[in-house]
């Protein structure tokens, strides 16, 4: 900054723990007016902790605040806000069935009302929404916010909903703003039209803080980086003295290697079909609308859309945890000549497919297993001898999870929400491998070596921090329980690996490692969907990517060719481009 800079923030030792676990220690940090400054680290390097204890959320064991040369305590949200703090978190704090001009005025008493009318000398006001409307109208003529003060947050888009968020701080006289993963949920377009408002809002004086995880966005529009490690600021520099290399390696505090390898699709074949298919979500409101796709083996189909395009609903109805209104799914599972196994068929349905005239033996002679016990039939499969005619064509629609399974199909899925979906946070490791293989125990007893084996495993190979493999998950960082999940599903050898937001949470060398898993498990032959929120990982990672628009698909295209802004355009239209 120029030496005239006026130092508006500055923490001074800042420590806070939670427990046992240290989230900063002596953090020094300042901000000055008229600045954009960045906030770079990995998950759980103390970042969000930090603007957290500036905004009034935590409060700090050790260390001051100062504001404008002068010390400050900040105990609430209240605080930061009459000092004129303001921080705009990822999940959104709206009443859906309220206008945006009543969104803004909820929570402010009439002393509240009249201090922020006194502050701005606008004289005695009348505390009312149309009041609140014309405020708003006038925020977005100066600094070019687009927002009806007049709609409804249940209509809005995500985009105006987060300039509502922004809005409600400005309303409260924030000079400082913190804004916090800006840009996770918003198209390029959007992302664009966001750095111009706050370009226009620091011409204007007011000092900007942005947590994020997107370097590229990092060097567009920030003047100063500060970086977090383990709990500490480790440095702040100045945008246009450094590189994205060198924030990356700060961050992670050795040189770290940022390529996804993507090598070109080989023996590529059709695996599962989904044709027309259209899926309610939880509300009853149609999510999914006539989507067709073709996910193909030794491939990764990218997902790509604004949060709520349907991306949750469409991987759930083809995994059978959601109902399918109308269309069909249906999965080409590789058979032909090769053996059934107990492993993916229970002896039951190996005797239902031979009565079918699935399987034939070594010599090419049909097998139905007739006058044989099935003592007989265990010996013959579990020796290889009783092989597909050809491969099996599966409609999965209507069929469960377990159903599914039961039938040998191999469905790998990463939900979205990791311990709401994918894992039990009161079990440990183990148990929660053995969620997917205790089926394989004998009668009252359960498998438990092999899901222990497995943990060790998959603990060694991710990189998980653990105190060992008994410990409940839920005592895992967010990170570390997302390795387990994708761990395990991995371990499957799935036919059709899906993964929704795989590495969010993740720091930036755990996500590497989870791009070049997937990128193996497309070399193995698996057909794999990728849902994706970083446009720029979708274009380097996948080979194809399909863009939803409102739960339709408006286009299926090459990743090599497709540039971010028309995968954008995509995200907001409708409209068939293949």
């Amino acid at each position: 900054m120029t030496t005239d800079s006026i130092k508006v923030l500055e923490l001074k030792g800042i420590t806070k723990t939670f427990g046992s676990i240290i989230a900063n220690k002596d953090v020094n940090l300042d901000l000055y007016k008229g600045e954009i400054l960045s906030i770079l680290g990995e998950n759980g390097s103390g970042k969000t902790t930090a603007m957290n204890i500036i905004s009034g959320i935590y409060t700090q064991e050790e260390g001051s605040i100062y504001m404008n040369g002068e010390q400050v305590s900040i105990k609430s949200p209240h605080d930061a806000l009459s000092l004129g703090i303001g921080m705009v978190h990822q999940h959104f704090k709206l009443v859906d069935i309220f206008t945006a001009a009543e969104n803004v005025l909820v929570g402010l008493s009439k002393k509240d009302y009249k201090n922020i009318i006194n502050k701005n000398g606008e004289g005695n006001k009348s505390f009312n929404v149309k009041e609140a409307a014309k405020c708003i109208k006038d925020m977005c003529d100066k600094y070019g916010f687009e927002l009806d003060p007049n709609k409804k947050v249940y209509n809005m888009t995500v985009s105006e909903k987060q300039t509502l968020e922004i809005i409600k701080a400005l309303y409260r006289n924030a000079d400082i703003l913190i804004l916090d993963e800006p840009t996770a949920v918003l198209t390029p377009q959007e992302t664009a039209h966001l750095f111009n408002v706050i370009k226009n809002m620091k011409n204007d004086g007011k000092s900007i803080v942005i947590i994020t995880h997107k370097l590229n966005e990092v060097m567009e529009i920030s003047d100063r980086v500060a970086i977090f490690r383990k709990g500490r600021h480790i440095s702040t520099v100045e945008t246009s003295k450094t590189n994205i290399k060198e924030l990356t390696d700060m961050m992670v505090g050795e040189k770290v290697d940022l390529e996804i390898e993507r090598s070109e699709p080989k023996n590529v074949e059709d695996r599962l079909f989904v044709n027309n298919i259209s899926v309610k979500n939880d509300d009853g409101r149609v999510a999914v609308k006539n989507v067709s796709f073709t996910a193909k083996s030794g491939e990764i189909l990218g997902i790509a859309g604004i949060s709520g395009s349907g991306q949750k609903e469409l991987l759930e109805a083809i995994q059978g945890l959601r109902p399918i209104d109308s269309g069909e799914v249906i999965l080409r599972n590789p058979k032909e000549n090769k053996p059934a196994t107990f492993f993916h068929k229970t002896l039951r349905r190996i005797k239902e497919l031979a009565a079918q005239g699935a399987f034939h033996d070594p010599d090419g002679n049909p097998i139905n297993f007739k006058g044989m016990k099935n003592k007989e039939i265990t010996e013959m499969v579990n020796e290889g001898k009783v092989l597909f005619n050809e491969d099996e064509i599966v409609p999965l629609k209507g069929k469960n999870p377990l159903q599914i399974r039961e039938l040998g199909i191999r469905l790998s899925f990463v939900p979205e929400d990791r311990l709401g979906m994918g894992l039990v946070g009161s079990m440990n490791l183990i148990d929660n491998m053995m969620l997917r293989s205790y089926r394989h125990g004998h009668w009252i007893f359960l498998d438990r070596e092999r899901p222990k084996k497995l943990t060790q495993k998959i603990i060694e190979e991710l990189n998980i921090v653990t105190p060992s493999a008994s410990t409940n998950v839920s005592k895992l960082s967010g990170g570390n329980v997302q390795k387990v999940l994708v761990g395990r599903e991995i371990a499957l050898a799935p036919k059709v690996f899906m993964a929704a937001y795989p590495v969010r949470g993740l720091d930036i060398n755990s996500s590497y490692l989870i791009y070049n898993l997937l990128e193996k498990q497309k070399c193995d032959g698996i057909a794999v969907i990728y849902v994706g929120e970083d446009l720029d990982v979708l274009l380097a990672l996948c080979d194809r990517v399909m863009v939803l628009c409102d739960g339709e698909v408006s286009g299926i295209v090459n990743a090599r060719e497709v540039t971010k802004d028309q995968i954008g355009e995509m995200m907001t239209r409708h409209g068939e481009v293949q």
